[in-house]
């Protein structure tokens, strides 16, 4: 029974380190499924934890600080796509760009907020809710059902994005913009306003996952909260093969590798007669060296499922069509 118990609660670890992950490559896959690469969610990240936690610690409203974040990599993700959408210019380099960027301002408004905690208005919102009779399932109750609404966010986007793009004729429509533009344009379809609308609204996701670092997870500003986590997100885009519900498995288990750094730091075992410690640093090691095998994995895939969207990161000239 102990041992279910410490599952459990590992498990609801591993999704609340995970969830900002999750909101990130959401936002990422709504960009390439529209076949722009945004190598910016880093920025963008940075960009909604700082002025969510900077709106959120002037405000005291919880609904008013996670807009605003939204707002925030929203606007980084339109800068994006004015220069790559109608500028035509380079997406990777743009991408590197908007994540230095959102690194500076996140580094100017945090010389503000370093040390300062949010308001109990803001703390109280996002406090894990506990729902009756749903959270006593074993093992998954407490992941699943004792959470922020926050978590629960995150994963109704995600089955909310998968059935907008399987079954609706918006969906159809992004993704023949992401596999052939020149095609999409030639049956009707407004390439550029697709474009548009979904690298903002995935900048917009993708400042959530930053100021759910913020307003949530730890809740107090840290100079450069997301710790690498937009790169993990990039990675993990093609883990998840471009699928929603893919992206909540691969966020989690993240989350999970993630989690054994905290849960089982200093370990001590006797092999042979000797003492082996595992340092936390060690650990820390494992969700990184496990995204470079998968992603070696998949990469050696050849099925259709597993490949990217056939335009991504090819700028489209109507003239050439």
């Amino acid at each position: 029974m102990m041992f279910l118990d410490s599952l459990s609660l590992f498990l609801q670890t591993a999704v609340q380190m995970g969830t900002h992950i999750l909101l990130a490559i959401l936002g990422g896959i709504l960009c390439e499924k529209a076949g722009n690469m945004n190598l910016g969610i880093e920025g963008m990240m940075l960009l909604g934890a700082s002025v969510g936690f900077s709106v959120g610690l002037s405000t005291a409203n919880p609904v008013a600080a996670v807009i605003a974040a939204g707002l925030a990599g929203a606007a980084g993700a339109f800068i994006y796509a004015v220069i790559t959408v109608t500028f035509r210019g380079n997406q990777v380099v743009t991408g590197l760009v908007l994540t230095i960027f959102g690194t500076g301002v996140s580094s100017f408004l945090g010389k503000s907020l370093s040390g300062k905690a949010l308001p109990e208005s803001i703390s109280s919102a996002f406090a894990p809710v506990s729902i009756p009779v749903l959270r006593d399932i074993p093992i998954l109750g407490k992941m699943f059902f004792e959470q922020s609404m926050y978590v629960h966010f995150g994963i109704i986007i995600a089955i909310i994005m998968f059935v907008y793009f399987r079954h609706t004729q918006a969906g159809l429509n992004v993704r023949a913009v992401g596999e052939n533009p020149a095609a999409a344009d030639a049956s009707g379809i407004n390439v550029t306003a697709y474009k548009y609308a979904h690298i903002t609204a995935g900048g917009f996701l993708c400042g959530m996952g930053g100021a759910y670092l913020s307003l949530v997870f730890v809740p107090r500003w840290q100079e450069n909260i997301t710790a690498g986590a937009g790169w993990i997100a990039v990675a993990l885009i093609i883990f998840s093969t471009w699928n929603p519900l893919k992206a909540i498995f691969a966020a989690y288990t993240f989350g999970a590798l993630k989690g054994i750094g905290f849960k089982f730091q200093n370990i001590d075992l006797f092999l042979f007669g000797k003492r082996i410690v595992f340092s936390p640093q060690l650990l820390d090691m494992i969700p990184y060296l496990a995204t470079i095998i998968v992603l070696v994995l998949i990469t050696l895939r050849k099925k259709k499922e597993c490949q990217s969207p056939a335009s991504l990161s090819v700028p489209y000239f109507r003239e050439d069509r």
